[in-house]
């Protein structure tokens, strides 16, 4: 199908459609219950990049920029720019070992209920078999279908199939080669590299805050519609249960094509008889037309829509490099269950190594919280927020990159959820001591009646005792872990 073809499609659907291609409109869209219920999921940061597997995902703008590190390392391990380009990774990513089947096991053992591959990440390079790239992975490299193969093994899991495509930076994200003796700027693979824009606003020490403004100058129509076409063919192709994306489509030059797209992909689900939502970052979408998302951080308090952080098992890239740091496990739970807490949902990023195996550590990391959730997980799939998210000296720092560190709760943090007549509190930082929840003491004046309570793990009697100024559970068993415990609190 050409792009004349497929923007007269678009228009056809939109028209017969439920949902137009305005705000009234789209903010009547549901947020699909599998995702509300589902709380956890797994983003896959996988592509190009990961065969030099050094600095970080954004390796393909870094190694043409004399300012990063990764330009002299690009020319000490693979020659200059102009003889060997961003380019001529594609032939060497052959993803010899990758097995999607071991991938999907892994993701249902480690309890995520949806799991998030990057389809296209800035670099241009499709993941996805495409009639509008020629540079994608079917067709070169690996020649297989990477992105179907995986959905195919996921789905006969069980597990909600999720895609992403960080395309729409692509408009300015290799322009660091246009100022350097490169392939980009002799143009062998023009159309790869994208436009290239290298003006003010778009030049690398301008870039941040032109990017997060709005009102900066945005893409032009002819990129902005070319870029809808090829999203709206991987939501056909794929039909993906949640398209997210990436930032800078909160310019204001995308919000026609966003409310296009949006129209588009809720009308064809209409007719998949399937539940979808958007996944955006700061304003793109207005509220409850799409689901927000906080890129590793989080709220200091409940939303009252639901929303997303995503955040990877690692500090210092989202795709593969070989000198990767990784979270503890403890770190990642207790993230978590305060993001639950708070009428969220967690999207763990992992990286794998370039010919498709899951590195030891990450996949270490994915099977603990597994051990984890098959425990504590009845208080956190299929909740809701209780009236208040938690108790303690201990909250998080709202916005955006802001969970690298350890938030150093203690025994005194308590994140709590709701389900079926039941309230679900954490303890963040178990001691083995008597156990005290303040926000649970006793009132006879409408007060909140307990019918019992219980550990979940543990088939040992919990003892307990109220006043007014807080619960104390006395005795209960004893579990050693350095992971938080959960106490189911059934209401009379």
């Amino acid at each position: 199908m050409t792009q004349k073809e497929y923007l007269k499609l678009i228009d056809e659907v939109i028209a017969n459609g439920k949902y137009k291609d305005d705000w009234a409109s789209l903010c009547h869209h549901k947020t699909p219950d599998w995702f509300t219920n589902g709380k956890f999921g797994i983003f896959i940061h996988f592509g190009l990049y990961a065969v030099p597997g050094f600095g970080n995902e954004w390796y393909s703008r870094s190694m043409y920029d004399k300012n990063c590190r990764e330009f002299q390392y690009h020319i000490d391990n693979f020659g200059p720019q102009d003889k060997f380009g961003y380019k001529d990774f594609i032939p060497i990513f052959t993803l010899d070992n990758f097995n999607s089947d071991a991938w999907a096991e892994l993701f249902k053992a480690s309890g995520a209920r949806y799991v998030m591959p990057v389809a296209e990440h800035h670099d241009g390079f499709s993941m996805y078999n495409t009639e509008f790239n020629r540079w994608n992975i079917c067709e070169m490299g690996a020649k297989r279908d990477y992105l179907g193969k995986l959905k195919e093994s996921l789905e006969k899991n069980g597990i909600t199939f999720c895609a992403s495509t960080h395309r729409a930076e692509h408009y300015f994200f290799m322009n660091p080669g246009m100022e350097t003796e490169s392939d980009i700027k002799n143009g062998e693979a023009a159309d790869f590299y994208g436009p290239c824009v290298y003006n003010e606003a778009y030049c690398p020490e301008n870039m941040t805050d032109s990017t997060w403004n709005i009102e900066a100058e945005g893409a032009t129509d002819e990129y902005l519609t070319d870029w809808m076409v090829r999203t709206l063919e991987l939501v056909d192709k794929y039909q993906p249960s949640s398209l997210y994306f990436d930032w800078w489509i909160h310019n204001n030059s995308f919000k026609p094509y966003l409310k296009k797209i949006a129209a588009y992909y809720y009308n064809r689900a209409e007719e998949w008889g399937k539940e979808v939502t958007i996944n955006y970052k700061h304003n793109a979408f207005p509220p409850t037309v799409a689901t927000f998302d906080v890129e590793r951080g989080a709220l200091t308090d409940i939303s009252p829509v639901p929303w997303q952080t995503c955040t990877s098992v690692s500090k210092r890239s989202w795709g593969y490099i070989k000198d990767n740091e990784f979270k503890d496990p403890s770190q990642i739970i207790c993230d978590f269950i305060d993001i639950v807490s708070k009428n969220g949902s967690m999207l763990l990023n992992i990286g794998p190594a370039p010919d498709g195996t899951i590195v030891k550590e990450e996949a270490d990391i994915l099977r603990e919280i597994g051990r984890w959730l098959s425990v504590n997980g009845e208080g956190i799939y299929g909740t809701t927020y209780w009236k208040k998210f938690g108790e303690g000296e201990v909250n998080v720092e709202e916005g955006f990159f802001k969970d690298n560190d350890n938030k150093g709760y203690t025994e005194k943090d308590f994140r709590f959820t709701y389900k079926d007549g039941c309230i679900y509190a954490f303890q963040m930082k178990p001691d083995g001591n008597t156990v005290e929840i303040k926000s649970l003491f006793y009132t006879k004046r409408a007060g909140l009646g307990i019918a019992g309570i219980s550990l979940l793990g543990s088939d040992k009697e919990v003892k307990y005792e109220r006043d007014e100024s807080s619960l104390r559970i006395t005795d209960y068993e004893k579990i050693s872990t350095s992971h938080p415990i959960c106490f189911r609190i059934e209401l009379i």
